[in-house]
């Protein structure tokens, strides 16, 4: 009996749905924990990096423009401060959370998944933030660019509310932007998608990009839409190329694995495969 008792109840580790609950909990817990103490640096930083995003407003003032960004009303100013610190709080705390998503899903991962995992985040997490900065500088040209159709003795209001939203908008849409080219690597690595697949489809690709950079940049700002389209589009075929290098590994991999079964996987001359020795 006393050894029936010390024998572990699962012995191949795996968690009931109860116990994937319970540390599902866990982590959700530690990630808000992480979030609300980051929140105190997010509130700290919230005066300098809501300066910098009105910056481009107060740019037209200084250049005799009546531009002015109001609050619709009493506690407008604060919503605006409170939406400031939790954007950076999420930011600044992304390690913590992005790990605990990571340590919740690890143990269901096979070794190779896992490795695919960490290189997807090593490179995408960078990209998104070099994005974010592309947004940035892309800002105050749209700003400008919308200024630039109201009359000049007509002030140029801006909703304090709506300004931080679409800006928020505007650097994260820019950031998945720079995102979706790893996305596309990672699906050949899964095998959902050939590398000569993603090279042949690079028109709609080009098309895509530019009506991304159109909807996200004003349309006649061509020059800001550029600036936006250029890099996605050198990272598109970037992700074509290391795609490609993947299939030719993975192709001669499996030439070799079948060969020694004496199965021949060179093409014929119809475009087939033999599927195996004659």
């Amino acid at each position: 009996m006393a050894e029936r008792a010390r024998r572990p109840r699962n012995p191949e580790g795996r968690m009931s749905l109860g116990e994937h609950l319970v540390e599902l909990r866990k982590r959700l817990m530690i990630s808000a924990a992480a979030i609300v103490v980051a929140l105190v640096a997010g509130w700290l930083l919230s005066d300098w990096v809501w300066e910098m995003l009105r910056r481009p407003v107060l740019d037209l003032a200084e250049l005799g423009r009546d531009a002015q960004i109001s609050y619709a009303d009493i506690s407008s100013g604060f919503d605006t401060k409170v939406q400031i610190s939790l954007f950076i709080a999420v930011i600044i705390a992304s390690p913590v959370w992005l790990y605990q998503i990571w340590a919740f899903l690890a143990p269901g991962l096979t070794r190779r998944e896992k490795f695919m995992g960490v290189g997807f985040l090593a490179v995408a997490v960078p990209l998104f933030l070099g994005g974010a900065v592309a947004g940035w500088f892309v800002l105050p040209n749209i700003v400008r660019l919308m200024a630039s159709f109201q009359p000049t003795e007509d002030t140029f209001n801006l909703n304090a509310r709506s300004y931080l939203d679409f800006a928020i908008k505007l650097l994260l849409a820019v950031g998945v932007g720079f995102v979706m080219p790893v996305l596309l690597v990672m699906l050949n690595f899964v095998g959902v998608l050939r590398g000569m697949s993603i090279l042949k489809s690079w028109r709609v690709a080009i098309l895509i990009i530019v009506l991304f950079a159109a909807i996200t940049t004003p349309a006649a700002d061509l020059m800001s839409m550029f600036l936006l389209a250029a890099p996605i589009v050198v990272l598109y075929f970037g992700a074509a190329g290391i795609a490609i290098l993947h299939d030719r590994r993975a192709d001669k991999r499996r030439a070799a694995e079948l060969a020694e079964y004496g199965i021949d996987d060179a093409p014929t001359g119809g475009g087939d495969r033999v599927q195996g020795a004659q």
